[in-house]
């Protein structure tokens, strides 16, 4: 089974090692416009495989993605100095629209999971480029509140001394600042949250809560700061999403791809527990959030739809 990464910088390098790692697929072709970063990605991590799982991984052009099963695209530019949040977005825009058709061009049956920021926008954006060449919306998704979901669990499972695993929690809405942490929801092993930190004496407070809460929404700016850039955790979320389809899993996963309704807001992209499988998204599973959350994600919803809606307008004009 083949997997097909467009775009060899942090991201998607990191991906493909965490694909090797973790013995996802069995071919893993990169493909960069910097062709010489591309064969050396290709080369350093196709060294790692005797390490780990038997895959082969080399660079290629968008030729080599035929037969992809998957095809992941984290090809975007980032935000310059002084440069707008609309600039930004209608350069990845632009960048999306030659990067789709030529990827379904030569892979006309694959799924695209996109990571290209921001990913709620660019996702709608790629289901658009896709479905000009025939490509319902379902085989379109975009990693989403994935890492976000799993920075909550994390956060959790280390506040509860539990393996996060078991903590099932999940971040709905747009990936960014107006994201949603559905509190209500939060189980432990199969156990309210509330009831778990009774039952283990555990103290979970609204001071607590706020700054686990903070710690999620602001998690990629701490690490940008302190870094650089972001990738383990996106890299492995990737594969994650990655191995579901190859393994038509039907894991439940806080993807994002176009939905008609979100909570009174049409046409819009954001991220909600999905049900996934080898065909892409088979299903939305809505949440029975609280009042406040449904409010909350009312406005995240808002805010993407107010994104896509402000690019239509500079695109048509």
């Amino acid at each position: 089974m083949k997997v097909g990464i467009v775009g060899s910088g942090l991201v998607g390098a990191t991906a493909a090692y965490a694909l090797v790692m973790r013995g996802i697929g069995r071919e893993i072709v990169l493909v960069d416009k910097n062709a010489e970063r591309a064969q050396a990605e290709a080369d350093d991590i196709l060294h790692a495989v005797p390490f780990a799982h038997p895959l082969d991984v080399f660079a290629g052009d968008y030729a080599d993605l035929a037969d992809s099963r998957v095809v992941i695209i984290t090809a975007g530019v980032s935000q310059r100095p002084g440069e707008t949040r609309l600039q930004l977005l209608s350069r990845n825009a632009a960048i999306l629209r030659q990067v789709v058709p030529a990827v379904l061009g030569h892979a006309p049956d694959a799924v695209l999971v996109v990571t290209t920021n921001p990913v709620d926008v660019m996702t709608h954006l790629a289901a658009r480029f896709a479905a000009e060449r025939g490509v319902p919306s379902n085989r379109v998704i975009g990693s989403g509140t994935t890492l976000d979901t799993a920075r909550f669990r994390a956060l959790l499972g280390r506040r509860l001394g539990i393996d996060a695993q078991h903590v099932h929690a999940y971040v709905v809405g747009e990936h960014g600042d107006s994201e949603v942490l559905t509190w209500s929801l939060v189980t432990v092993g199969g156990i309210p949250l509330d009831e778990f930190c009774r039952q283990r004496n555990i103290a979970l407070d609204a001071p607590v809560r706020l700054d686990i809460d903070r710690r999620v929404r602001r998690a990629a700016y701490s690490i940008i700061a302190g870094k650089g850039a972001t990738y383990y955790g996106i890299g492995s979320a990737l594969a994650r999403i990655v191995n579901v389809i190859l393994s038509d899993q039907r894991a439940i996963l806080t993807v994002c791809t176009p939905v008609g309704d979100v909570v009174g807001v049409c046409d819009v992209t954001v991220s909600l527990p999905h049900l996934v499988g080898g065909a892409g998204v088979m299903a939305s599973l809505p949440l029975p959030l609280s009042a406040e959350e449904q409010d909350l994600l009312r406005h995240s919803a808002d805010v993407v739809c107010q994104a896509i809606q402000s690019l239509d307008s500079d695109t048509a004009a």
